[in-house]
């Protein structure tokens, strides 16, 4: 089978098509590398350099394939809120194109990269699909319509899962080489604590919140066990459906733990500023797995540690080059 993967130039998608690669599928790549490198792209995959937005690179791209994984996407939520227009333009637009041409070259199955910031501030934890979905920012609510769109493209026969995770992690070592996080500026607290320095300590907001050690809880997934997920949702379409399925640990990590994780990697202390609650800020944000258990037969592998570890080990290679 030939997969396309869109945004496999970025750290979700090239792990993606690096995975596929290594069981046996043929790949091709879609990016416009406007976020993603063109070398994070591993030998073996077919690259077409272009984007959602236009339906001549979608119809070249969809040539051959039989399914799409779809990555491709604005994902910065502060940015979502400066620039809401042009997320729904990607977000939305260039997923009609892509629904769109799929259905013109006869492709009918897609594993779509879906967000918990689809269900914005929850009213129970952990979070389950039922759960309410009002997005907090531009960008949840373009993923939310991405899921409404795909529900009513499987009435038509197209055969779809969304899945839904929280804070994605870790790096991967292929055959190809580690694979790992490449933001600009970095905004993601592990990467963050790895290059943190006494000038350059990592704030915590609020360590007096309702949980174990009064830090707040986050749901940490490690991009392996993520695209696992995505390879089984694969070969567990059903055409006319559309499943959501959130992904995640099933008990989150609190900054606290994530920051031992970190200081034991690394075998040195971490400079750390206890500053005031953000507001907004929920105490716990946890993902609720089970259906993923039920439908995939899935359960995430790695913990926190080789999350943090992975991230290390990648970082020193790259400084190695």
């Amino acid at each position: 089978m030939r997969v396309l993967v869109t945004g496999g130039a970025g750290y979700i998608g090239s792990v993606a098509t690096a995975m596929l690669l290594e069981r046996g599928f043929d790949v091709t790549v879609l990016d416009d590398c406007s976020t993603g490198h063109r070398d994070a792209v591993v030998a073996g995959a077919k690259f077409i350099e272009g984007s959602v937005s236009s339906e001549e690179s979608l119809a070249f791209a969809l040539s051959g394939c039989e399914a799409v994984f779809h990555f491709a996407a604005k994902s910065l939520v502060g940015e979502s809120v400066e620039k809401p227009d042009l997320y729904f333009d990607v977000n939305v637009n260039g997923t009609k194109n892509l629904l769109k041409q799929m259905s013109l070259a006869k492709i009918s199955k897609l594993v779509f990269s879906s967000t918990a910031a689809t269900y914005g501030e929850p009213e129970v934890i952990p979070i389950s699909e039922s759960a309410k979905t009002d997005p907090t920012s531009p960008y949840g609510a373009t993923k939310l319509a991405v899921d409404k769109l795909i529900t009513e493209e499987a009435k038509s026969g197209l055969a779809a899962i969304s899945l839904r995770y929280f804070n994605v992690a870790g790096a991967y070592k292929s055959k190809f080489g580690w694979l790992a996080e490449r933001h600009n500026p970095e905004t993601h607290l592990i990467p963050n604590l790895l290059r943190s320095t006494v000038d350059n300590s990592i704030k915590i907001f609020g360590d007096d919140w309702p949980t174990k050690d009064g830090t707040c809880i986050r749901d940490y997934i490690h991009v392996a066990d993520l695209i696992d997920a995505h390879i089984l949702a694969l070969e567990n379409l059903a055409p006319g459906k559309h499943q959501i399925i959130n992904l995640g640990s099933g008990s989150g990590y609190s900054v606290a733990e994530v920051i031992s994780a970190a200081t034991k990697v690394l075998g040195r202390a971490i400079p750390v500023e206890i500053t005031s609650r953000r507001s907004g800020d929920p105490a716990v944000l946890v993902a609720d797995i089970s259906l993923a258990g039920q439908a995939l037969k899935w359960r995430p592998k790695f913990d926190i540690e080789k999350m943090v570890s992975d991230t290390w080990e990648s970082a020193n290679a790259q400084y190695r080059k």
